[in-house]
């Protein structure tokens, strides 16, 4: 007779502290992706251009659409929606590029661009608009969460372009 197994006992559910939000107070370019509302420290913008014609690099991440010459730099654009793993939509008249700075694994910062739906506003967020991001458990991955904005009765995400930037192992 084999012998009786017992039965399997759901992992012990631990309580986990809550995260406090890496984002500081300040303020935040809040820009769409899919209809949702994303935010970046002003700081870190350069400017915002319209979509233009994106020059292709091969052997690219999906996410990465391309290089663009600005005055005479070529700045690496990755798709926000596509590196979120949301759903593609084709450019229209609202679309635009961020152009940001993003730390350069060689020291300094580099130019950084994003491709965004739109640009919503610069706005002020206060340390108790920002709370830390929601725990979605250990499957989900919010590296690039750093915190989200209270606005009203909605939330805008705060991301870390530098970690986005990092992960995409674009720097030249």
């Amino acid at each position: 007779m084999p012998p009786k197994r017992m039965p399997e006992q759901p992992p012990e559910r631990r309580s986990t502290p809550e995260r406090e939000p890496v984002a500081r107070p300040g303020k935040y370019l809040s820009f769409t992706l899919g209809g949702e509302s994303y935010g970046v420290p002003v700081t870190t913008v350069r400017e915002i251009i319209r979509i233009c014609p994106i020059t292709p690099v091969a052997n690219m991440p999906p996410h990465v659409r391309g290089v663009i010459n600005l005055r005479g730099k070529v700045i690496p654009i990755v798709d926000l929606r596509v590196r979120f793993g949301l759903t593609v939509a084709p450019d229209h008249d609202r679309t635009c590029i961020v152009i940001t700075q993003v730390a350069a694994a060689s020291g300094g910062t580099r130019p950084y661009a994003v491709v965004v739906d739109g640009v919503e506003e610069v706005a002020a967020r206060s340390q108790g608009d920002i709370v830390a991001p929601p725990d979605f458990g250990g499957a989900i991955d919010t590296r690039f969460i750093v915190g989200m904005a209270q606005r009203g009765q909605g939330v805008t995400t705060l991301i870390d372009l530098d970690a986005v930037a990092a992960a995409d192992g674009t720097d030249p």
